[in-house]
């Protein structure tokens, strides 16, 4: 990856994280995220969407207290995990024991496992994972339930059973449908290991409410911001996947509920388009015609409390630039952008006034906006 930067900026190197496949990812951009909170000398970091956690991770291990919050169900077990279990080594025999647990053949196995020895199989058939590891699932899920665990403990137990099955599923990383052909990885056999925990002394928070509600209640010195965003398609239907719906599968094995299924590919029934979809994905506009997405992140960033905030937002998502640069200065004033261009792979720091604007033209651009609110 080539970098570069008119002022210099020298990124500090990020701490080790460890994450699901997910899309949107921040993993490549956590040194400038730490570099940009750096800036600003903050103590404490608001993640209102943390999703797999990467970036409380390494705002953990950097020295901020965190507040990590995610609607998600499996995002709040990550990071009850990460944030909160304590001594990795605390843990070593609950995966021991876990590892050793007999496969049966129970839920997961009828609805998401098959067995790759089967030729010719309807493609409308396929599962994430093949009949071996689901029956491990099976036989693991149970023994974590029957264990009666603290809630520290199972989020370990959790996440490490989470980790695993990602690293053996076949899918493109979310579960909205499935590779037409067995993945390599899937014919490997899951193992759970512990996972790497940060050892906090507690000082960390981890919450799963709605970013609206706990926004304008926490107490912190910054936001950083990573809703999912709404297409800029004008062409896109109102009825489509949703964010939170890619891992209703993690939902799934974090509750053990067996759901009401729909679908092809066996999707949980609360996971429906117009049940899972958040405001920031919306296209529409209201009846002022101003897009629902931009006016929902207006009406976060204004009611967030916090002195400074961190947004990042794509060129690909709903709101235009000029709709972004309103928003924000609206609220305050922008310090910095950084921009990170996934077709040409580089990297440029622009603190210059507007200059941002002209670049948001192109396609699969990323944006780190760093603002300080009036």
């Amino acid at each position: 990856m080539i970098q570069q930067s008119l002022f210099d900026a020298d990124y500090p190197a990020a701490p080790p994280t460890e994450g699901i496949k997910y899309a949107g990812s921040k993993l490549r951009l956590l040194p400038q995220i730490l570099w940009l909170a750096q800036k600003t000398g903050v103590k404490t970091v608001f993640d209102g969407f943390a999703g797999s956690t990467r970036v409380s991770q390494a705002l953990a291990q950097c020295g901020y207290r965190v507040i990590c919050n995610d609607k998600a169900v499996w995002s709040k077990v990550f990071g009850d995990c990460y944030l909160k279990a304590g001594s990795k080594k605390k843990y070593d025999q609950l995966i021991s024991e876990l590892n050793s647990c007999p496969p049966k053949d129970g839920w997961f196995t009828e609805f998401y496992g098959a067995d790759a020895s089967v030729k010719n199989q309807d493609i409308q058939l396929k599962r994430p994972w093949q009949i071996h590891n689901t029956r491990k699932l099976d036989g693991i899920r149970e023994k974590i339930d029957q264990l009666e665990l603290d809630p520290y403990s199972k989020a370990v137990a959790l996440t490490s059973l989470i980790m695993a099955l990602d690293k053996v599923d076949s899918t493109l990383g979310h579960f909205a449908s499935y590779l037409r052909d067995w993945s390599p990885r899937s014919f490997k056999s899951m193992h759970l290991e512990v996972p790497n925990i940060i050892c906090c002394d507690d000082v960390h928070r981890v919450t799963n409410e709605d970013v609206f509600a706990i926004a304008q209640h926490v107490e912190a010195d910054l936001a950083y911001y990573d809703p999912p965003y709404g297409s800029n398609n004008e062409k896109m239907p109102p009825s489509r996947v949703r964010y939170l719906a890619y891992y209703h599968l993690w939902t799934t094995i974090c509750l053990n509920d067996r759901p009401q299924l729909f679908g092809k590919v066996n999707r949980r029934l609360d996971s429906r388009d117009e049940v899972a979809g958040s405001v920031f994905e919306e296209f529409r506009r209201n009846e002022q015609g101003k897009f629902i997405a931009v006016e929902a992140l207006h009406r976060l960033i204004n009611n967030t409390n916090a002195k400074y905030i961190i947004l990042s937002y794509s060129s690909g998502g709903r709101a235009t630039a000029e709709e972004l640069d309103r928003v924000m200065n609206d609220a305050g004033k922008i310090l910095d952008v950084i921009e990170l261009d996934y077709r040409r792979h580089v990297m440029a720091d622009m603190t210059w006034s507007k200059e941002w604007l002209r670049n948001t033209q192109v396609p699969n651009k990323e944006f780190l906006f760093l603002l300080q609110k009036k």
